[in-house]
C-alpha cells in the first residue's frame, strides 16, 4: 500500500487549529530513529537526503514547532518529543498498512457481525453445528444470537433489526415479497411424555390412541402455525381432538411442564437431544408427519457476512 498522499488530522490542544500530517512524513520520521543516520535513512527509503530533511522539518511545524531530532556532525538522536511520538507515529503506521486487508476481508464477509435470530428448537438441532462451522470458517465474524419466536422473528427481519432467521415455515403472505428462504432441515414428530406412564410400558412406538385422556402441551398456533397445525393433525388422524391442557413459547418450557406430569407434548425429534429428569421420548405409531427449519432473510440485504453464511448452509 502506497501511504505517501494520506493525510492524518489533528486538533492542537492549545489553538484549537487542525493540523494535516501526511502518513509518508510518518514513515520518514520512524525510518530516521530506526537509522539514527539521515544518510543511510534517505538510502533506505530511495531518496536523497535534502528532502528528508525537508520532510522531517515539515513534520516538526506540523506539530507546532518542536523539534524531533538533534543533529551533530556526527551524531543524530531523539529529542523527549521525538522519543514521546515515536511508538505513536509506528502504531499509525502500522494500523494504516492493515487497512486495505480489512477491507478486503469485510468485502469478502471474512469479518464483520451477523445477527442470527432462532427458534427454540434449532437450538437442539441445527444451531450448535452450523455455528461451529461457520466459526471455523470465519473466525473474525462477530455472531449477535438471539432467540425469538418465528412471528417475532418476522417482524424483526421485516424492519432490518436482524439479518438472518432460523424459523418454522411458512412465511406469512405479507412478508414473501421481502424475504427469501431457504430449507435447512426436515423431521418427524416424537412424543415427549412423562416418565413412568402405565401405558409406555413394553412399547417402543406409541399410539396417540393409548394417550387420549392425557392433556396437550402446545405452542401457541399464533407463535408457529405450522407446528401447531401439524401436531393438531395428528389428533385429527387418529380420530381425537386434543384437550389442550398448557400453552407455551419455548421448547425448555413444554419439557419442563411435560416433566411435571401437566401433560405430553408432540415435539420435533431433534428436541430429544434437550435431556430433562422425568421426562422420555418415544416415537408415533401413527402416521406421523414432517416439520421444517430454516432459513429466512431479508432479499435486499447485501451484507457479504450473510452471503457467506448463506453459502456456508447451501453447500451442506
Amino acid at each position: 500500500m502506497h501511504i505517501n498522499t494520506y493525510f492524518i488530522s489533528i486538533k492542537h490542544n492549545q489553538t484549537g487549529e487542525r493540523m494535516n500530517i501526511e502518513l509518508r512524513q510518518l514513515r520518514y520520521f520512524v525510518t530516521v530513529a530506526d537509522e539514527m543516520h539521515f544518510g543511510r535513512a534517505a538510502q533506505r527509503l530511495h531518496m536523497t537526503q535534502p528532502p528528508l530533511s525537508q520532510a522531517i522539518q515539515q513534520l516538526e511545524a506540523a506539530l507546532g514547532g518542536v523539534q524531533l531530532f538533534t543533529r551533530t556532525s556526527r551524531s543524530v538522536a531523539l529529542t523527549p518529543a521525538g522519543t514521546a511520538l515515536l511508538p505513536e507515529a509506528q502504531r499509525i503506521l502500522q494500523q494504516t498498512s492493515a487497512l486495505p486487508d480489512l477491507a478486503r476481508r469485510a468485502a469478502s464477509g471474512a469479518s464483520g457481525r451477523l445477527s442470527l435470530a432462532f427458534v427454540s428448537t434449532a437450538d437442539y438441532s441445527v444451531l450448535p453445528p452450523v455455528l461451529r462451522e461457520f466459526r471455523e470458517a470465519y473466525p473474525d465474524v462477530e455472531i449477535d444470537l438471539r432467540e425469538a419466536t418465528t412471528d417475532v422473528q418476522i417482524e424483526e427481519l421485516l424492519q432490518g433489526r436482524v439479518d438472518v432467521g432460523l424459523l418454522i415455515p411458512p412465511l406469512p403472505d405479507r412478508a414473501r415479497a421481502q424475504l427469501d428462504y431457504l430449507p435447512v432441515l426436515t423431521e418427524p414428530l416424537i412424543l415427549a411424555v412423562p416418565k413412568g406412564l402405565s401405558m409406555l410400558r413394553g412399547k417402543t412406538k406409541i399410539a396417540l390412541q393409548a394417550l387420549a385422556e392425557q392433556p396437550l402441551v402446545i405452542f401457541p398456533r399464533r407463535i408457529a402455525p405450522a407446528l401447531h397445525d401439524a401436531i393438531v393433525a395428528c389428533y385429527h388422524d387418529a380420530g381425537l381432538t386434543p384437550r389442550i391442557g398448557q400453552e407455551a413459547i419455548q421448547m425448555q418450557t413444554i419439557i419442563g411442564l411435560v416433566s411435571a406430569g401437566m401433560g405430553i407434548a408432540l415435539v420435533p425429534q431433534s428436541v430429544s437431544n434437550l435431556k430433562r429428569p422425568g421426562v422420555e421420548y418415544r416415537p408415533l405409531a401413527d402416521r406421523t408427519p414432517l416439520v421444517e427449519t430454516g432459513l429466512a432473510w431479508r432479499r435486499d440485504n447485501a451484507s457479504p457476512v450473510l452471503r457467506a453464511f448463506l453459502e456456508l448452509l447451501r453447500k451442506k
